[in-house]
């Protein structure tokens, strides 16, 4: 197929120019040098387009399948801080200290995603059909679904949160695919809001797979925590990550559904272990469903539920849970059933629903609102306002009367960025943006700023703009022996470093007023040091020199000569 006029982003036909009409993504944009460039062909069938992402372990591409003409994701194992691509070279260019971790970890990533294709009947696996190796790393391709992440789909929730009852329909049949993951040797590591995507045909499906490696702090690879989600062990080696790691996680995000809002992170509540549920929701939930959270959410791995098939069992273990309409399930039962039965659940109850009379329409819209607001985004035909689902050609000549609301206080209450990003009220009241900015007061991660003063009334859909503390700033001591004292005091100011000055003796071998080379600076060269710290720099004063040279000692001296 010719590829020349087909856009790298979403792989339409380009009607003029470099701009696509689809998605407006100009294809004369510069790709960094690191990333395989775009109408790259891979195992003689694979057209490479744009970035999507680079996570720990790889980097994922939008591509396209020329065999099967379809869109199609490329995973390509490049780990961060240890591989990359050298300009003009397809192959992975991976620094001389790694090369055998590389490789190590090149085979986890094939095991993975062979072991994965293995699951395609699955519901919650986004289906996988090719792995292969090339370019010196190795890749794998799958389907391209659209899909919108369960944080965004809550967070477009009138209250941030869903009832059991909904959540129930969601949750259950991943637990299925999660089991067969763990009996497989496949720990997720990463299950959260994000992680979790809602597709327009009702199934709820895992996504940001990575190898093993990636999810724990110990190893050579980026780790990236997850607030709320990420288990103690993956933080601490004295615990070994297992299936119980990826039930913490499901547990939290079920949390998150019921309740609106992130569990405190798992290293807070080594210390102070509250997991607080407002009465007004807790009423809602299940006594046994809350029992079930608290087993999921243990600190501690050991004391946590050890297998999904448990933690299936405690959240089923109402007598009254029904799918649609029928008796609900043993959990053998449920167990035994094939990965197609499962994944017709969804549908089978979402069809027993439409035949309800018209008086239960509320409940109708609640059980396939996972389903409409999926096909919304997607669509865009669809807009979600004031809890409700209107068209957007639909229009009114009634003025509407805009509300106000109080700005909260976003920054004397340790809130991070995702506390916030996962409070559905505050996201439908505010437009709220964030920008991120050093501090030496507050630690890293915590909102220290906002751009509208708590207390003040503005309109709905205002935006406010929160500042997230990335720490103390911090720079390394640069090597400024031999330099002038005022050439290192420049250097070192501009680093932003408060400079002092202390003379030293000088025997004549030195240049008055350069800086000592060996171990003049405290702190030391290289060190990592907080800008607006003191830097002590030796400068060499005048040559001291005695008035009355000792005629002796200069007979020594030629002597020893």
């Amino acid at each position: 197929m010719e590829i020349d006029n087909l856009c790298m982003n979403c792989f339409e036909q380009l009607k003029s120019g470099s701009v696509c009409q689809a998605c407006s993504y100009d294809n004369d944009t510069v790709v960094d040098t690191m990333y395989i460039q775009p109408k790259t062909i891979l195992n003689e069938r694979y057209v490479v387009g744009t970035v999507i992402e680079h996570v720990s372990d790889s980097c994922v591409y939008n591509g396209y399948d020329t065999q099967l003409d379809t869109v199609v994701e490329i995973r390509e194992f490049l780990p961060k801080g240890i591989a990359n691509r050298l300009e003009g070279n397809k192959d992975v260019h991976v620094r001389e200290r790694y090369r055998a971790s590389f490789e190590n970890y090149k085979q986890s990533f094939l095991k993975l995603w062979r072991t994965i294709i293995k699951m395609r009947g699955y519901s919650a696996v986004i289906p996988t059909y090719d792995v292969f190796e090339e370019n010196g790393t190795a890749y794998a391709v799958c389907d391209k679904i659209r899909s919108m992440t369960l944080r965004e789909f809550l967070l477009r929730s009138p209250d941030g949160n869903i009832l059991w009852e909904q959540a129930r329909i969601m949750f259950m049949p991943v637990l299925t695919t999660l089991e067969a993951l763990h009996s497989n040797g496949i720990i997720h590591g990463s299950i959260t809001p994000d992680n979790l995507l809602l597709c327009p045909d009702g199934k709820v499906r895992l996504k940001g797979f990575s190898i093993a490696e990636a999810n724990n702090i110990s190893s050579d690879l980026e780790f990236n925590a997850n607030e709320g989600y990420t288990a103690l062990e993956q933080y601490d080696n004295k615990h070994k990550m297992c299936p119980a790691t990826d039930i913490y996680a499901f547990s939290a995000c079920i949390f998150r559904a019921l309740v609106g809002q992130n569990p405190p992170d798992s290293k807070l509540r080594e210390t102070n272990d509250k997991l607080m549920i407002p009465n007004t929701i807790a009423e809602n939930i299940p006594t046994y469903v809350i029992k079930a959270l608290g087993g999921g959410l243990q600190i501690y791995p050991e004391r946590r539920t050890q297998s999904v098939n448990d933690f299936r069992e405690q959240l089923n273990a109402s007598p009254n849970v029904v799918v649609a309409n029928a008796p609900e399930k043993d959990a053998q039962e449920e167990k035994k059933q094939t990965p197609e039965n499962k994944e017709s659940e969804y549908q089978d109850y979402l069809r027993a629903q439409q035949k309800k009379k018209k008086s239960n329409a509320p409940k109708i819209i609640i059980a396939v609102l996972v389903v409409l607001i999926a096909v919304a985004a997607v669509a865009g035909v669809l807009i979600v306002r004031n809890g409700g689902l209107l068209n957007q050609d639909e229009t009114t000549t009634t003025p509407v009367s805009v509300a106000t609301y109080t700005v909260p206080d976003f920054t004397s209450q340790g809130y991070t960025q995702s506390d916030i990003q996962n409070n559905g009220t505050w996201n439908k009241q505010f437009k709220i943006t964030f920008n991120s900015d050093y501090s030496k007061d507050v630690e890293e991660g915590i909102v220290f700023k906002q751009s509208i003063q708590q207390g003040e009334t503005v309109d709905e859909g205002t935006e406010i703009i929160l500042t997230v503390s990335k720490g103390v700033k911090t720079e390394i001591i640069p090597d400024v022996g031999g330099l002038t004292e005022k050439e290192a005091r420049e250097t070192l100011e501009k680093l932003g470093f408060t400079v002092t000055t202390v003379e030293i003796y000088n025997d004549d071998n030195h240049t008055e007023g350069t800086v000592k080379a060996s171990y003049g600076v405290a702190p030391a060269v290289g060190e990592e040091v907080a800008v607006g710290e003191e830097v002590i720099i030796q400068v060499y004063g005048e040559v001291v020199t005695t008035t009355e040279p000792s005629t002796e000692a200069e007979t020594v001296e030629q002597t020893t000569e």
